[in-house]
């Protein structure tokens, strides 16, 4: 249960705003066993002087179009899965609306996954796992 916030500067249009929350969504569902419907996302708009960024940080030359996506999932992903998710929504924001890969800037905030209410003031997935304890991708 991936939860998406991506903050970019003021001015996009919905319909750019809609592409990157789709692009998004559809990588993690390509290589992070993301269930259909399982879609939590949130976008918010800053002022110029409310977005700050090193423009050259770690040798990438970032733009002000630079968008920073943070997912906090579930700590059940391999090194792999999660190398293939960066490269995947590189290309797809590439794609739509038309990203450069160096104005994606991605962070991942692993949890446990007993960390997650989604509804009803329950543990969720903490229940999965004690109902069915051999479920690795909860």
């Amino acid at each position: 249960m991936p939860l998406t916030r991506v903050s970019l500067r003021r001015g996009k249009t919905a319909a750019y705003r809609r592409a990157i929350l789709e692009g998004l969504y559809e990588a993690m569902r390509e290589t992070f066993d993301v269930p259909e419907d399982d879609r939590f996302m949130v976008i918010s708009e800053h002022d110029d002087d409310d977005f700050v960024y090193g423009a050259h940080y770690l040798g990438v030359p970032r733009s002000d179009d630079l968008v920073l996506i943070q997912l906090t999932v579930s700590n059940t992903r391999t090194l792999a899965q999660k190398r293939a998710l960066f490269r995947r929504i590189v290309e797809r924001l590439g794609d739509k609306p038309g990203l450069r890969p160096e104005d994606v800037f991605i962070n991942l905030v692993e949890v446990l996954p007993e960390n997650w209410s989604m509804g009803h003031g329950r543990a969720q997935y903490a229940d999965l796992r004690e109902a069915a304890p051999d479920r690795v991708g909860v």
